[in-house]
């Protein structure tokens, strides 16, 4: 084996370095010759008997050197592998092919082997496949978070060439050495973990609870209870809180700050903020339970940033109707709660001054336009045309953005197109809105408040002032910078909050029937013909349309469908499945149909018909897309199941859209929801 090895570097150079000198002394003789022949023959003499004993020496030791230099090397490769093998830092060896050659003992300790173990890496650890190695296609090293046994790793994969090693080496030539190893290397780092965790744990949470009806609760009960249900509500959220070690403090006769660690905020998650449902129980003959709205501001980078969190998210909660508590990070927001309706309002102070709020913001602009969501309804173009109406009697020039007029609203748009009495530019498409949008417009949103699905969402980076009047509950993707924002989700539609800052804006306006006949379709059509979501003040807003010319038997024939509409909701209807007893799926045709997302959500309302159904859901393949219509009346919020499937909407009346789902597997993901929901106690 030793013929086999070939030196080279320093070691090579030593053993030659006589044989140099040897050939330095030859030619040292030859040149004494040419001066001076004897002295020539004694250096002669000397260098023969140099080279003789020289050469007679390098072969002699050669062998010799060869096996010391092979003793030692083994001696320190002995060295080197006990050290290797008792180092603390768990230590393996892999072929190219992922096989255990080589552990030490820390190694051996945490996957509990034998030494000689020579299975492939991923026996021991299931997440580390043959793909995620160090591979010959230029990926030398890898690194992975691993869980194992309970504890927490970081593995290191390292490829260690043969060749490269070969040629670092100063002894063995590289030639004919090919292939590859992989290092892994173990890092515990649990300790570290559970640390980290620690700190986190005891960051800082700031929380805002607001009571969504306190004034409205104190008006039901007599006037010397009144301070004892307040001081009832403040022991309950004060014992709430203290019981986990949590600060909290009145701000305001119904507004409190709370100060709580993260690992706290987790124990009410994990309870679902049961103080929601239990602050209901307060009760000492008011005959209106009170709710609460809770909202936390958590993982901000500083104490301020938190806080501002908790102002969004009480804001949201607030918006969304109440009753539930809203927590908001820097990555996401979450909800619970929510699943009472929220209390209308019996002041219209907050319409005047909205009211008034829009008149300045009109009167200082030269243009206003106006948009809904897309595929618009009666309600969405209803409350367009009011508020053309009111830019109309403040002397501003107005336009109403539809670009695509489904047939449930082509009889209202019939009523302005081609009437003398409005210009011909009153409705434009979205590039003729875009056209027209200039620094000195505003943009007012009617029935929408997530900017994706508005008619036109290009407008809203267009226009600088913007206004937002809606009704829907606010999600996490809401029109930001809104110059004034007016969302009322007790309202039953953005047509009655539009009548009533008709009635504020400008001092006897007159509304034209047409006008009237579309804003009370608009309520119609949102509360199922006065069905649902209908308080006094709706009422009061129908009144007023009908006192400005709204006539209900020229709107209901508005309405009228034909025999191919009511046959696809007739059928939706018949095909309905019952789902978990309480649960109404059904799939609505769209062959044929100009408006059959409408025709699928009068379907839903249909369903709710059946004694025993809880909430109504109608699909609608249209235009390459799965369009989800839910309804309910009072025990189920569709929205938090609509908001899980990437829509939202009311308590009561909500909906979502799908691209690239079969009408099947979107089924199949409704149910797999609500079970999931129901499950977990959410619905």
């Amino acid at each position: 084996m030793r013929k086999h090895i070939k030196l080279k570097g320093r070691i090579k150079t030593y053993l030659n370095f006589t044989l140099y000198l040897g050939a330095l002394l030859c030619a040292v003789s030859a040149a004494v010759f040419l001066l001076n022949f004897e002295a020539g023959l004694i250096v002669s003499l000397f260098t023969v008997f140099y080279l003789v004993i020289t050469l007679s020496l390098y072969f002699y030791n050669k062998p010799v050197i060869m096996n010391e230099l092979i003793s030692f090397a083994t001696e320190y490769g002995q060295i080197q592998r006990r050290l290797l093998r008792e180092l603390e830092i768990p230590y393996a060896l892999l072929d190219d092919g992922g096989k255990v050659i080589w552990t030490n003992l820390a190694f051996e300790n945490v996957v509990h082997q034998s030494k000689g173990y020579s299975k492939s890496i991923t026996a021991l650890f299931p997440t580390i496949t043959r793909d995620r190695l160090p591979d010959s296609s230029g990926v030398d090293e890898a690194q992975y978070d691993l869980e194992y046994e309970g504890s927490e790793y970081v593995i290191r994969l390292k490829k260690i060439s043969l060749k490269e090693m070969a040629e670092n080496s100063d002894m063995i030539d590289a030639r004919g050495y090919s292939g590859f190893l992989v290092a892994v290397y173990l890092f515990d780092e649990t300790a570290l973990h559970i640390a980290l965790q620690e700190v986190d744990d005891q960051s800082l949470a700031v929380g805002m609870i607001y009571l969504d009806n306190y004034e409205e609760a104190l008006a039901s009960v007599e006037e010397v209870r009144r301070s004892l249900l307040t001081a009832l509500i403040d022991r309950k959220i004060n014992k709430y809180i203290s019981a986990i070690d949590g600060i909290v403090k009145k701000l305001e006769k119904d507004k409190y700050l709370v100060i709580l660690r993260k690992k706290a905020l987790a124990q009410l998650q994990s309870a679902r903020f049961d103080l929601l449902e239990d602050v209901k129980t307060v009760n000492i003959g008011n005959e209106m339970a009170v709710t609460i709205s809770m909202g936390v501001g958590l993982d901000g980078l500083t104490y301020a940033q938190n806080y501002e969190f908790a102002r969004n998210a009480i804001d949201l909660a607030l918006g969304r109707g109440g009753d539930q508590a809203v927590i908001k990070t820097p990555e996401s927001i979450t909800y619970y709660g929510g699943k009472s309706q929220q209390v209308e309002k019996n002041t219209r102070v907050k319409a005047r001054v909205k009211a008034h709020a829009l008149r300045e913001i009109i009167t200082g602009k030269d243009k206003v336009i106006i948009m809904g969501h897309r595929m618009p309804d009666a309600d969405s173009f209803g409350a367009a045309v009011g508020i053309y109406r009111i830019a109309r009697a403040l002397d501003r020039k107005a336009h109403i953005v539809l670009s695509e007029v489904s047939s449930s609203v082509q009889p209202l748009v019939d009523l302005f197109k081609g009437n003398p009495e409005y210009e011909p530019d009153m409705i434009l498409n979205s590039q003729q809105a875009i056209e027209a949008a200039g620094g000195n417009a505003v943009l007012v949103v009617v029935d929408v408040n997530k900017p994706s699905i508005t008619e036109c969402p290009e407008l809203l980076r267009y226009c600088k002032s913007v206004v937002v009047l809606d009704h829907h509950r606010q999600g996490s993707e809401t029109i930001e910078n809104a110059t004034l924002s007016y969302v009322e989700p007790y309202a039953s539609s953005t047509c009655e909050m539009v009548s009533e800052v008709l009635q504020y804006t400008y001092d006897n306006i007159k509304v034209r029937s047409e006008e009237a006949d579309c804003m009370y379709a608009g309520i119609m059509i949102d509360t199922n013909n006065f069905l649902s979501k209908t308080g006094v003040r709706t009422f009061e807003a129908a009144a007023f349309l009908r006192r400005s010319g709204a006539d209900v038997t020229r709107v209901r024939k508005l309405f009228r469908e034909d025999a191919a509409e009511y046959k696809a909701k007739a059928d939706a209807v018949s095909q309905a499945e019952i789902y978990r007893q309480y649960f109404a799926i059904s799939v609505c045709p769209s062959e044929d149909l100009q408006s059959p997302t409408t025709i699928g959500a009068q379907a839903a309302n249909e369903l709710l018909n059946i004694r025993g159904i809880k909430a109504s859901f109608v699909l609608t393949d249209y235009q390459g897309k799965i369009y989800f219509s839910a309804r309910s009346i009072d025990e189920v919020n569709v929205q938090l199941i609509m908001e899980r499937m990437g829509g939202g909407g009311h308590m009561s009346i909500a909906g979502c859209q799908m691209e690239g789902t079969g009408l099947i597997e979107a089924i199949g993901i409704l149910k797999h929801t609500i079970d999931s929901m129901l499950d977990n106690g959410e619905i």
